[in-house]
């Protein structure tokens, strides 16, 4: 009978209370671990660091956080009431008052905010500083608090403890320094989802199930005579399917999540004079290139971040590609060819007012197993070469490779799914044409033509991806187990893999190397 009420009744249900013993112990394993990471990464002294911009600024804040955190502002600290004790103040409290020197001079003028345990950002009693801006004044203040008794932060190290102290997972964590960093509109909206519990919420929720099927299959292992497995394997086998089938879509997501928030790696190529440095310049929005009329002015590597609407660009102007027995320029030359296999977008700029060459079918050949935007630069001009050339000259370097590109007239059922990788427009990089049209390009060759900002889950983290590769391995084995009718042992050892490395996206599973390794990439005072 109780075979049956397992199909129907929530987790944590079992007659003979294997289940919930299971459970439990894994639970035990899981503080145990988390406990042993808190003693080996936390020290318990009161840490202080600069919170803003070490610049000068209207407001600075020293963030001070630890046991002590209280009595140590005290002893640098008075109001016009001398006689007032800071830990008196009631928690998230804001006072005014002064900081002074151990010979009693008077450092700033100050606002003081109180934060008792637990009810603060490291669960810890906290206390911040907010001062006049200025480097030299927040430094002194800083100073000041080190010599009452506290000790200087490491990067990350606030954030850290908010973690260790169970305030944040790792993925709200990492969140917290991905909304510092955010580049554009969806990076800032990915990392506040991700802030607000989106991985972590859908984590826990695919390691709910996968616990249930764990703690089952243990459970009927252990008590056989109240526990049946008969007929279990269709209902796991439909579990796994759904499992797989979310991890799957979590995966889908990650590639553009990362392209979106890191941006996308793209490098201008072409021969030289045809106009890269002026379309750097033009994306820029300033003179970052030397443009001269001279051929092969840029010798070396030029990189920048350009933000075109939602989509932001790690873009490379490289030295132009042709033959040449000048030295220097023949390393401009090889370190372009070097940085566009590892591209993930080219641009190659063709000038429009001059005749192509063997430079250009050298530089197809280079490029043509790229995601590749022929820019047709200078259309300002009289044009020698247009679109239906480039296309003859595409046919003519794809059909020696053995490729089946083409841009124009009718293609084959084999060319169409490779349409999208090779695009072409006009622009003008001089008359500021043609931006908009890249831009609209770019989306449809990389985001179907669209970005969203729905609520769904998005992935943006490589560590996110390589953990969630680790278990969809680990619940394919398990399919491949059912298929193959092999014992529940095997199901429950995948399983349990895989259960352990989603662990892993939240902290839940993690080791203390990588606790270190992820918080010390954090800045000051955060």
């Amino acid at each position: 009978m109780c075979e049956n009420r397992w199909v129907n009744k929530p987790a944590g249900f079992c007659h003979s209370g294997f289940f919930v013993k299971y459970v439990v112990k894994l639970n035990n394993c899981r503080k145990n671990r988390r406990n042993y990471i808190w003693e080996k990464n936390m020290r318990t002294d009161t840490i202080a660091a600069i919170a803003t911009a070490l610049s000068d600024s209207g407001i600075g804040i020293i963030r001070v956080s630890g046991e002590d955190a209280i009595p140590i502002v005290h002893k640098i600290y008075r109001n016009k009431k001398n006689q007032e004790v800071l830990s008196d103040y009631k928690s998230h409290t804001i006072h005014y008052g002064f900081i002074i020197e151990k010979n009693g001079n008077l450092i700033d003028e100050v606002m003081v905010s109180v934060m008792k345990s637990p009810h603060s950002y490291t669960t810890e009693n906290t206390v911040e500083i907010n001062c006049h801006g200025g480097a030299l004044m927040m430094k002194k203040i800083l100073m000041t608090v080190i010599e009452a008794g506290a000790r200087l932060a490491e990067p990350g190290e606030f954030t850290k403890r908010a973690f260790l102290n169970g305030r944040m997972d790792l993925s709200r964590a990492e969140a917290v320094m991905d909304m510092i960093h955010a580049k554009n509109q969806f990076a800032l909206r990915a990392s506040i989802r991700q802030l607000r519990g989106s991985v972590f919420d859908k984590i826990k929720e695919l390691r709910k199930k996968i616990l249930y099927e764990i703690a089952f299959i243990e459970s009927a292992l252990d008590d056989p005579e109240h526990i049946s497995l008969d007929g279990y394997t269709e209902r796991l086998s439909d579990q796994v399917c759904y499992l797989v089938k979310e991890i799957n879509r979590l995966l889908n997501s990650a590639d553009d999540g990362k392209m979106l928030k890191e941006g996308i790696r793209t490098v201008i190529v072409g021969k030289p004079n045809v106009g890269k440095s002026s379309l750097l310049n033009l994306l820029v929005g300033q003179d970052r290139a030397i443009v001269t009329d001279v051929a092969g002015t840029t010798r070396d590597t030029l990189e920048e971040t350009v933000t075109l609407g939602d989509i932001t660009l790690n873009v490379y102007d490289t030295a132009g590609i042709r033959n040449t027995e000048d030295v220097v320029e023949k390393i401009g030359v090889e370190k372009a060819k070097t940085i566009s296999e590892d591209a993930d977008l080219i641009l190659y700029v063709m000038d429009t007012s001059i005749p192509v060459d063997e430079n250009d079918k050298n530089i197809l050949w280079m490029i043509k197993d790229k995601k590749v935007i022929i820019l047709l630069n200078k259309s300002d001009l009289d044009e020698v070469v247009d679109q239906s050339s480039v296309d003859a000259l595409l046919l003519e370097v794809t059909k020696k490779s053995g490729s089946l590109y083409g841009l124009s007239g009718i293609k084959c059922e084999e060319e169409k799914e490779q349409d999208d990788n090779i695009q072409m427009i006009r622009i003008s990089a001089k008359e500021n044409e043609g931006l908009d049209t890249l831009a609209d390009l770019i989306k449809k060759m990389f985001f179907h033509g669209q970005i969203s900002y729905d609520d769904e889950v998005c992935i943006t983290s490589s560590r996110h991806k390589e953990a969630l590769l680790e278990a969809l391995d680990s619940m394919n084995q398990v399919r491949f187990s059912l298929e193959n009718d092999m014992p529940e042992d095997f199901y429950s050892i995948d399983l349990m893999n895989a259960y352990a490395s989603l662990g892993r996206i939240i902290g839940e599973e993690v080791e203390d190397d990588l606790v270190n390794e992820i918080f010390s990439k954090f800045c000051m005072g955060k």
